[in-house]
């Protein structure tokens, strides 16, 4: 990876829906999206689904991206929905309340 490419940053957001409740996604994003380096959140929604955003490197995000694809060995990942996200992050990767 070229320097340039290390210091650019992507935010997107993602909500990912099937089983993905009650089965340690959210715990599992968490320990995923720190591990690559990457700052935001992840928080279950009403619907049942798990939306989070990631920022950082472009291609820290799209591995976190491919991950959420797969999930954590309980999870039946039925779709990944990418939206871009202009709202600013706090450094850091959190579990937030659900909303």
């Amino acid at each position: 990876m070229t320097p340039a490419a290390e210091t650019a940053s992507q935010r997107v957001r993602v909500v990912v829906s099937g089983r993905v409740q009650g089965v340690w996604y959210r715990g599992w994003t968490v320990d995923e999206a720190r591990a690559r380096g990457l700052d935001g959140w992840v928080r279950n929604r009403r619907d049942g689904s798990v939306e989070a955003v990631f920022q950082g490197a472009p291609a820290r995000v799209a591995e976190m991206i491919a991950a959420c694809r797969r999930g954590p060995s309980m999870a039946r990942v039925m779709a990944v929905e990418t939206h871009p996200h202009d709202d600013p992050v706090a450094p850091g990767f959190a579990q937030l309340p659900s909303a």
